[in-house]
């Protein structure tokens, strides 16, 4: 990369954003086009070119990215804290990002949404002939920048990681070294043994607040933003991507409680989840449903005495027999299909162990054999006559499961963004040591250029999902609708995490296809990520109609 001051990459931002905000513009407008009818969606057209409305989302999603990044650039910058390590992630992760719109994004490893399928070959062309763009192309995507990040990288240099608040920035410190001394060192262990993670690191999560991170103070959580939650579920998730998971089932147990939650329900519930008595854990997935909610089969039938009878079978469901309460979701409206006829009830249950999973009456299942994610093990569970309190339709209204659930999915999907984060950085530190610790034609492995070259996308492509997921949280702090925002951060995320990941395993060659190397664990850790909490085409969906609803 050409010598150049950090002043002069900021000169050329504003441009290289309002250059690819255009080219998102006219993507939107070409979309528009195709799959709308007086202005509004048509869903015969959305799935007619649902590849078109995908790539929107990934179109929008990048430009996105690269505007959270310059952001960023900007905050260091008037921090004075803008130095050459940071400039160089820069340069490399935008000019790529850049150089994907305007030729091809990787929608998944073998689906390349390219501009001609938008007829945006001319909106293209200008992208890459606006003159701050040809700049940070010349610049950062040359062989030379990826090369000077790497050599930063080895004179000790790292990217900055402040959040530009004291607080987040101590609560990072705090959960890096709890998680650099009680959890890295022996989770690789754990997730061989695929045992559930151990009652005392999950006391000592619940010491630390990890529960009750967004619940209320005055039901005795820390009240604390949604940006807290995403560094702490970053950092844990970089030790091991199970500790990362841990505080999901309460965020979204916390989270629909506290907004949709009668006043007695608050009072029974937030503060013992948030203290870590209470573990939660979501019970809404279906055999034959998945992410189709409004196919869900799973009944609530009223009982005469009062009460509530559960028939039904449930599937992959995260830390279930350790669980102490279900946010469950059934049909409890006798003849209203689709989503108007789902409740979401509050069901308290008996701890299982691994021994006897389900104890309680009306309940039976067992664990789901997983390549990866593991500590809190996945279960599916056949309810027959199990009851449910009196009392236990969250907020007390029937009908409303659906909605209740779709105003947590917001904060569930940005945690998990958080996670791939993590995952992501914990790959790039395992393919970083082993390249510097591996030699070979007698010397280390990380001077080769092709080695180098994916360390250092690996960087710029982590602080880029890093910064899109921090603005996705700030966005949930506002209290307004980010369904959108939250599921780019999620499907850019759950893209670098699994690309980090397999990436360091080609660093690792050999050894890393072996169980006795951690990255073998981050591997399958990492290809959940675009599944779980809506796959990665739900959430291009989501995005896409998202936008086209909103209009230009």
């Amino acid at each position: 990369m050409p010598s150049s001051s950090s002043s002069t990459l900021l000169e050329h931002l504003g441009g290289v954003v309002a250059a690819v905000r255009a080219y998102g513009a006219a993507a939107q407008r070409a979309t528009t086009a195709l799959c709308c009818v007086d202005g509004r969606a048509d869903a015969t057209l959305l799935d007619r070119h649902q590849r078109a409305l995908h790539g929107l989302a990934w179109i929008a999603t990048t430009v996105e990215a690269v505007a959270c990044a310059a952001q960023w650039a900007q905050r260091l910058a008037e921090a004075q804290r803008l130095g050459t390590v940071e400039r160089l992630a820069l340069a490399v992760g935008l000019s790529e990002y850049v150089a994907q719109l305007a030729g091809g994004i990787p929608m998944s490893q073998n689906e390349i949404f390219r501009p001609r399928e938008l007829g945006l070959e001319a909106a293209a062309a200008d992208l890459a002939a606006a003159a701050d763009v040809r700049w940070l192309l010349a610049t950062g995507g040359s062989p030379d920048a990826r090369k000077a990040l790497v050599e930063s990288y080895r004179e000790g240099s790292v990217v900055a990681e402040t959040a530009f608040d004291e607080d987040l920035d101590a609560i990072r410190d705090q959960f890096r070294r709890f998680a650099d001394k009680e959890i890295t060192p022996r989770a690789q262990a754990w997730h061989l043994a695929d045992e559930l993670i151990p009652d005392e690191l999950v006391a000592k999560l619940a010491d630390l607040g990890v529960f009750g991170i967004c619940i209320p103070e005055e039901f005795g959580g820390m009240g604390l933003v949604k940006r807290a939650m995403c560094i702490v579920t970053e950092e844990l998730s970089r030790a091991w991507i199970a500790a990362g998971s841990l505080g999901t089932r309460s965020e979204i147990a916390g989270e629909l409680i506290a907004g949709a939650g009668t006043a007695e329900q608050k009072r029974q519930w937030l503060p013992r989840i948030a203290s870590g008595e209470v573990i939660p854990t979501a019970v809404f997935t279906e055999p034959d449903a998945g992410s189709d909610l409004a196919s869900m089969r799973t009944r609530a039938t009223p009982l005469p005495g009062g009460g509530w009878r559960i028939d039904g079978n449930k599937t992959w469901i995260t830390h279930g027999a350790r669980s102490d309460l279900m946010t469950l979701m059934a049909r409890s409206e006798a003849g209203v299909d689709g989503h108007a006829g789902l409740s979401m009830f509050l069901a308290a249950k008996p701890r299982g162990t691994d021994q006897q999973p389900f104890p309680a009456p009306g309940m039976s299942g067992g664990d789901i054999k997983v390549l990866g994610y593991r500590g809190m093990k996945e279960y599916e569970i056949a309810f027959d006559g199990f009851e449910v309190s009196v009392d236990g339709v969250l907020g007390g209204v029937r009908g409303q499961g659906f909605r209740q659930l779709m105003q947590t999915f917001e904060g569930a999907r940005i945690q998990t963004a958080a996670r791939a984060v993590g995952v992501a950085w914990r790959a790039f530190d395992l393919g970083w040591r082993y390249a510097g610790e591996r030699k070979q034609f007698g010397r280390a492995i990380v001077l080769f250029p092709r080695v180098a070259d994916k360390l250092a996308l690996m960087i710029a492509e982590t602080v880029l999902a890093r910064e899109l997921t921090y603005f996705a949280a700030a966005e949930k702090e506002k209290g307004h609708r980010c369904d959108i925002e939250a599921g780019m951060a999620k499907l850019l995320a759950a893209r670098v995490a699994w690309s980090n990941a397999d990436t360091s395993l080609q660093i690792h060659g050999g050894n890393g296809y072996a169980l006795e190397f951690e990255i073998s664990r981050v591997l399958c850790d990492a290809r959940i990520l675009s599944i779980f909490e809506g796959a990665a085409e739900i959430q291009a969906q989501v995005i896409g109609r998202g936008l086209l609803g909103r209009g230009m």
